[in-house]
């Protein structure tokens, strides 16, 4: 395991999904790191040393589905509401009165939901790679099943239950290196070459992955943390996400088109497809983000941005927190 995970320490505190995992280092104003698909609280292991130096209290959980978190065997039971309550429960479980949400990926979507939801608790929020959007538009499957032409997208592909468990659960630890290697500035493939976010008819997803060699960010060590994790619990829990966003449209129907007024940040990579496909996004955060302090977009930087550029999102995440009110 990577050196910058060590001292740690580990937890579980109760939560609607049953019991939330999470990981701790330091002292001071709670700041909770949430992360994306398909990861962990271990994608958080080289922000959670620096944070706690800084004096924070940093906190990296597992989200509900992932690790050593509970995992509902409802589908339905992955809604966003349902996450924003596990976050607002780790908040109590710690015994303080609120925090700073932070989230990359998914994680991006979740901390802003739960800033949304629970402004009460969540103070300030941070978004990495994946832009804030307000909820708002046709219903997401609608849209999803538009993309692509002959092709599917993954969103669509990910949504049918059974259908990517049957691809990946086979050789998880294989899978895992073809999507983050796919999704990375050094091994991502060329610019005219097909894209990894569609399947092809009668195609699987992995088909079109770089293979050979592992992103510089990713060690062997690395990757058996994560595939560890994915082989022991099945990867229904993480996909579960993606099955649950008409439902998530649905249940956030009151806030269409809301802004989120917290002090934030956001950081995406100028490589990330999630970037350049929600441009529009990021140029309507005078709107949708009035209490904007900072919107970096990283040159040559892929998706998983907090492991390729730690250093600069270290910089970029401390730098911000203590410009936030206290």
């Amino acid at each position: 395991m990577s050196q910058q995970a060590t001292d740690v320490t580990h937890r579980l505190v109760s939560s609607p999904a049953g019991r939330t995992h999470l990981v701790e280092q330091g002292t001071g104003p709670l700041v909770l790191l949430v992360h994306g698909f398909p990861e962990s609280w271990y994608s958080w292991r080289h922000q959670l040393p620096v944070l706690a130096a800084a004096g924070y209290r940093a906190v990296a959980i597992d989200v509900r589905g992932y690790g050593r978190s509970s995992k509902p065997g409802d589908p339905e039971a992955y809604r966003m509401l349902e996450l924003v309550e596990d976050n607002a429960a780790v908040v109590h479980a710690l015994g303080e009165q609120s925090a700073v949400v932070v989230g990359h990926d998914w994680g991006s979507a979740i901390a802003a939901n739960s800033a949304l939801v629970r402004p009460d608790l969540f103070r300030a929020v941070g978004m990495l790679s994946v832009p804030y959007a307000p909820r708002g538009g046709p219903r997401p499957s609608t849209v999803f099943a538009q993309l692509g032409g002959d092709e599917e997208f993954y969103v669509s592909y990910f949504q049918e239950p059974g259908r990517a468990e049957a691809e990946i659960e086979p050789d998880v630890r294989g899978w895992l290196a073809g999507f983050y290697a796919a999704l990375s500035a050094d091994t991502m493939p060329a610019p005219d070459a097909p894209g990894p976010h569609f399947v092809g008819r009668g195609a699987r997803l992995r088909d079109r992955f770089p293979t050979g060699r592992l992103p510089v960010w990713l060690g062997e060590d690395d990757l058996d943390v994560y595939a560890g994790e994915f082989e022991r619990t099945g990867m229904s829990g993480a996909l579960n996400r993606y099955r649950n966003m008409d439902r998530d449209w649905e249940d956030l129907a009151d806030f269409d088109g809301a802004p989120l007024t917290q002090p934030s940040l956001f950081v995406g990579g100028g490589l990330d497809a999630s970037t350049t496909w929600m441009a529009d996004a990021i140029r309507a955060y005078p709107t949708t983000l009035p209490g904007l302090l900072s919107s970096q977009i990283l040159d040559g930087c892929g998706h998983w941005i907090q492991q390729e550029r730690p250093a600069e999102i270290n910089r970029l995440l401390t730098d911000w927190l203590a410009s936030l009110p206290a």
